[in-house]
C-alpha cells in the first residue's frame, strides 16, 4: 500500500496526487517495479525501514505492506 508522509500523519495518496500533473490517469503516483517514476528514491537511515521517495512536489511516499 503506498503511504503519503506528511508531518506526522501517514495519508493516502489519492487525496494528494489526484491533482498532480504527474499523476497516472487514475490520481495515483506512477509507480513501477518498487520505484517512484514521478520523484527519486531517499537514503535510509536503518535498514528496517521502508523504502521512501520524494515527488517533485515534495511529498515523501513508501510503499508500506
Amino acid at each position: 500500500m503506498l503511504v503519503i508522509l506528511i508531518k506526522e500523519q501517514l495519508i493516502a495518496p489519492q487525496g494528494v496526487c489526484k491533482s498532480c500533473v504527474l499523476a497516472d490517469k487514475s490520481g495515483q503516483p506512477r509507480w513501477y517495479d518498487g520505484k517512484l517514476g514521478c520523484g527519486q528514491a531517499v537514503s535510509k537511515i536503518t535498514e528496517k525501514q521502508p523504502d521512501w521517495h520524494e515527488c517533485i512536489m515534495g511529498f515523501r511516499i513508501a510503499n508500506i505492506e
